[in-house]
């Protein structure tokens, strides 16, 4: 049995993807409509991307983006998932991040990465073998801006910090959630088990290697001091639910096609360096554990044996993915929270244990109730209705008999 946490997060991952040649505005309107939706409806979290080229994840700086939905929103954490530390000067993402945290009253959250697409730094001139030495200098520097009172001085290749420090404290007791976004390799969990930091696994929920990134992870935070919770550990994968498992595949097969980077390409025989070890069919990629598609009940049973490969995990964020039409996907997030969440949130045992309880005593509690409107309409020299006496006699009937049933099975004896 894997870890459980008591109360898992559910939240939306939203890099975005959007097909090339629809109106770019109207993608963003959509974006920020999403979100409103999922507050709406009770989601914990959403976390926004970065990046540059492409043409297809558009949004290049999350913390506008987040700035723009904390006048919208009302209860859903919003975080930048992910923030590319090699592009950006530590002290302003920090100072960036120090002002989102008071505008947002404590609802933001830093995630951060070296950067997905290496067009992004080649257009920058950065050298993408850097990029992860660039992380985690900077996430040094970040760390250090966030928790200490004594200024910051550093020197690198290519940032430098003279005395550096925020100017206001932070409003999140001590500092908002930070998180490493984690593919696979030790590098990430280990960045992250340094500073303590949360982890997002944004590979998928597909590997048999996810317990090693927990290993990484702990062993790194236990060489540095710190104390790490899974529940601190959320894991990214496409999601779409429907009524049933059929209608759930309908809704996403022509989308999962197209999807961006592998079927939303100008020519697919000119892929050059992009090597995508993805499945060619939605039905592949349900089997082979890349998504969860299907109904509320498929979408549990997939919960549990992402559970049963990582060992335990807190929460899950759906990978945004427009595969289906834009009333099918809110509903689809709409089921999901109306009947996969709860699960896992602990919001059916005591309603469960209530209607149990109720039922189980149902002759007893409700033959109460008909033996009181008796007695009503006694104590008040009134003739009972003839429709309420043929309820009570046949209430009465019904208690009686189930109560010899209950005599008869204690009298049977008890087999040794």
């Amino acid at each position: 049995m894997s870890w459980r946490p008591k109360r898992m997060k559910f939240g939306l991952f939203l890099a975005p993807f959007h097909y090339v040649g629809e109106h770019p505005t109207l993608a963003l309107q959509r974006d920020v409509e999403l979100i409103e939706h999922l507050d709406a409806l009770g989601y914990d979290e959403a976390w926004i991307g970065e990046h540059h080229s492409f043409g297809r994840e558009i949004i290049s700086n999350p913390m506008i983006f987040i700035a723009a939905l904390a006048e919208r929103t009302k209860h859903i954490k919003l975080g930048t998932g992910v923030v590319s530390l090699p592009y950006h000067n530590p002290l302003m993402v920090a100072d960036d991040l120090l002002q989102l945290d008071h505008m947002t009253r404590g609802r933001v959250m830093l995630g951060v990465g070296p950067g997905a697409l290496t067009s992004d730094a080649v257009q920058m001139g950065i050298d993408p073998t850097t990029q992860r030495r660039r992380m985690a200098e900077s996430l040094d520097a970040i760390v250090a801006l966030a928790r200490d009172d004594e200024p910051v001085s550093m020197e690198t290749d290519w940032f430098s910090l003279t005395e550096a420090r925020l100017q206001m404290a932070w409003y999140s007791d001590p500092h908002p959630e930070i998180a490493v976004a984690v593919i696979l390799t030790p590098a990430g969990p280990q960045l992250a088990g340094k500073h303590g930091a949360s982890l997002l696994s944004v590979a998928g929920a597909d590997s048999e290697g996810m317990r090693n990134v927990w290993d990484w992870y702990e062993e790194a935070a236990a060489e540095n001091g710190h104390q790490v919770s899974r529940k601190n550990w959320r894991v990214v994968t496409a999601i779409h639910v429907a009524e049933t498992r059929a209608q759930a595949i309908e809704d996403v097969r022509a989308g999962f096609l197209k999807r961006a980077y592998v079927g939303d390409v100008r020519d697919p025989g000119r892929r050059g360096g992009i090597v995508l070890h993805m499945a060619k069919t939605i039905e592949e990629a349900i089997d082979r554990n890349m998504v969860i598609v299907g109904s509320p009940e498929d979408a549990i049973e997939q919960i549990e044996a992402l559970h049963d490969r990582s060992g335990g995990i807190g929460g899950v964020l759906g990978m945004h993915h427009e595969w289906a039409s834009t009333d099918a996907t809110n509903r689809s997030y709409e089921l999901f929270m109306r009947y996969v969440a709860p699960r896992y949130q602990g919001q059916l045992e005591r309603i469960v244990a209530s209607r149990d309880f109720v039922e189980d005593r149902q002759l007893d509690i409700f033959g109460a109730g008909n033996k009181a409107m008796v007695k009503a309409f006694a104590d008040a020299g009134k003739e009972l209705p003839e429709a309420f006496r043929q309820a009570a006699e046949a209430a009465a009937a019904a208690s009686s008999n189930g109560a010899e049933a209950a005599a008869e099975v204690e009298a049977e004896p008890v087999a040794d």
